[in-house]
């Protein structure tokens, strides 16, 4: 198989929205792709097995207790680059926040290490869609690195008119596409990082999240950063039996796997705990964490208690906060610092100054480029730099984990 060509794994669930799934399985099978397909016993009553076995020219699989298929739900998820679970109904995507693996097809997403593209194709009704549970378990699965490619709005299958229709078989084609591409160089890192012995000897250091200012004792100033890419970096570290501490906001995204795991709030809390803990020689520290540049000073004189909120105007007075990334290397000159830069600009010279401020004033030895609008364009990808120059570009989140991973392995003696 050709580096274009990649190992898609189907989940399909049962909605009369698999017909366009029909039309999605034939044309990434035409251009080359290779198809599994995990079928629920739902599915197949909107569609034959004979059916999908014919648009895939391979087994469909639905039984998890088949003879001789019991580490199906492990082989399968392990074998794919990418998993798309599409249509998924109401139901299904319940089961996968709850935890539920009463079948091959939720078992298999149990066995998911989020290393690779997990896409989420709800279909339902409107009033299924908008139900507390489900949009309560679709929030959670964003937040454990599920990628949820939401519905049209629409006429649906019941006659109603509303969100829940399953996107156009070109609109699903797309996203999976655009998923495929970043799914390229982290096939060919991981056994070389397997490989090395020196893994278990590597400690790093992850800062993740962003910092809450406070305003009053029940408002404060954030930052919409998530932690998610800071999580699926610790996550391959962990796999790969590095030694991770991972100091995370409160309500950010946690790693997956055990590590030790301090917690943030402000800025000073940070501050904290980075003090701390950077006497403890880290091979590398990761410092993906979102900090506020700026934390409050007065709020109309006082900053006490609950603000009232009937005054028409709110004067807050904000002060700068130090940049603590610029500390690190002082505190741990023998550790290899990894910054991270968020820009929201297309002009390279504006980028370039940027990052090149974190060599200058932090002494970084790598520099983590990403933009705000490959965020929203759901191809996030991201540049390393070294030395102020490109070292490794467009990168996705997997390939960067991996880079990262073997950057650390490297400086261990």
């Amino acid at each position: 198989m050709s580096q274009s060509h990649k190992k898609i794994l189907f989940i399909v669930t049962g909605s009369i929205a698999l017909y366009k799934v029909a039309y999605v399985l034939s044309d990434l099978k035409k251009k080359g792709h290779s198809i599994k397909v995990v079928a629920t016993e739902s599915a197949l009553k909107f569609v034959g097995l004979s059916t999908l076995e014919g648009l895939t020219s391979e087994k469909i699989y639905t039984d998890l207790y088949a003879s001789g298929s019991n580490m199906d739900h492990i082989h399968l998820i392990r074998w794919a680059d990418i998993i798309a679970i599409a249509p998924a109904t109401a139901n299904y995507i319940n089961k996968l926040a709850a935890g539920i693996g009463d079948d091959l097809a939720s078992t298999i997403m149990l066995a998911h290490d989020f290393t690779k593209p997990a896409l989420v194709f709800p279909a339902m009704n409107t009033k299924m869609y908008e139900h507390p549970a489900t949009q309560t378990n679709i929030n959670s699965l964003k937040k454990w690195g599920y990628k949820i490619c939401d519905s049209n709005t629409g006429q649906l299958a019941c006659g109603e008119t509303g969100v829940g229709r399953l996107l156009e078989p070109s609109e699903v084609i797309s996203h999976i596409e655009q998923n495929l591409a970043s799914v390229s160089e982290s096939n060919k890192l991981e056994p070389a990082i397997k490989k090395s012995a020196k893994s278990s000897a590597a400690k790093v250091l992850i800062t993740a999240g962003g910092t809450q200012e406070p305003i009053d004792n029940v408002r404060s100033i954030t930052n919409v950063s998530s932690g998610k890419t800071a999580a699926h970096i610790a996550n391959v570290f962990i796999e790969q039996g590095l030694s991770v501490t991972y100091v995370c906001a409160e309500n950010s995204v946690r790693p997956l796997f055990d590590c030790k795991i301090l917690t943030f709030k402000t800025f000073k809390d940070l501050e904290t705990t980075l003090n701390q803990e950077l006497t403890h020689n880290y091979s590398i520290i990761i410092h993906a964490a979102a900090v506020s540049d700026y934390s409050v000073k007065e709020i109309n004189a006082t900053n006490t208690g609950k603000i009232n909120s009937s005054q028409d105007e709110l004067i807050i007075t904000l002060k700068k906060n130090p940049k603590l990334i610029n500390n690190i290397k002082k505190i741990s000159p023998d550790s290899k610092l990894v910054g991270f830069k968020l820009t929201s600009s297309h002009d390279q010279n504006e980028i370039l100054s940027k990052v090149n401020s974190l060599f200058e004033n932090a002494n970084c030895d790598f520099v983590v480029h990403n933009d705000y609008s490959s965020i929203q364009s759901g191809h996030h990808t991201f540049n390393i730099y070294q030395a102020k120059q490109l070292h490794k570009p467009s990168l996705s989140l997997n390939d960067l984990a991996y880079e990262l991973c073997l950057t650390a392995i490297k400086e261990v003696p």
